[in-house]
Order: C-alpha cells, then structure tokens, then sequence
C-alpha cells in the first residue's frame, strides 16, 4: 500500500533495493518472506519508520481487546488499502475545491448503486 500512496511502481521499488521487480511482487504477495534487514530498505525507500509495517498487527497482550474494530471497519481498511481504494483516495486528496470533491463522491456513490441494464 504504501508503494502505491507514493506512486512507485514495482520495478522502481525493485531498482532502489537492487532487486527484481519480480521478487518485489513475490514480497508483495507473500509468495517469500521479507528479512528484517530488508524490511528496514523497504522503509527508507519509502520513507517511513519499519513499525509502518506492523500497525495493523493484533496485539494479543494488548488490554483494549474490548474496543477492537468491527469486520465492516476491516472491510473498509482493506478497499482503502487496495490499488482502486489507493487510487480513489489519490484523486480525492489530490481535488482542493469542496465542490469537485462532493462530485467525486456522488459520482463513487452513484456507480456503486448502479444495477446495470
């Protein structure tokens, strides 16, 4: 996600790390495991702290188990942190008129209640 916030491709990402961008996807997927040495590149590449990466980690020791967030906040986490949800909060950060961002939104909220012919 955070490749993608920063608008790099994989290949860049792969060239400042030295490495394939095959091997980025691979790290990407989960297909291989990424080394603690190179999760802190990774951080520096983009430009956050390696704890970046372990945010959305459950706790089991953490006391606030109580308050923990529902499945539809999950849900909500996961469409942000996709390519389309990057994208779309891209585009909308990136609109300063309120107006224009109001737009935006009725137009996200008309195509996604759109049933089709």
């Amino acid at each position: 996600m955070r490749r993608l916030l920063v608008g790099m491709s994989q290949e860049k990402l792969g060239e400042l790390l030295g490495i394939t961008f095959q091997q980025v996807q691979k790290y990407e997927k989960g297909s291989n495991r990424v080394s603690a040495s190179r999760l802190y590149q990774i951080s520096r590449v983009l430009g956050v702290n390696v704890q970046y990466f372990y945010d959305e980690l459950k706790n089991d020791d953490d006391d606030t188990a109580g308050f923990a967030e529902s499945e539809g906040a999950d849900a909500i986490a996961g469409a942000l942190q996709s390519p389309d949800g990057v994208q779309i909060a891209r585009i909308i950060s990136e609109t300063t008129d309120p107006d224009k961002r109001k737009l935006i939104l009725n137009a996200v909220k008309l195509l996604a209640d759109y049933k089709g012919p």
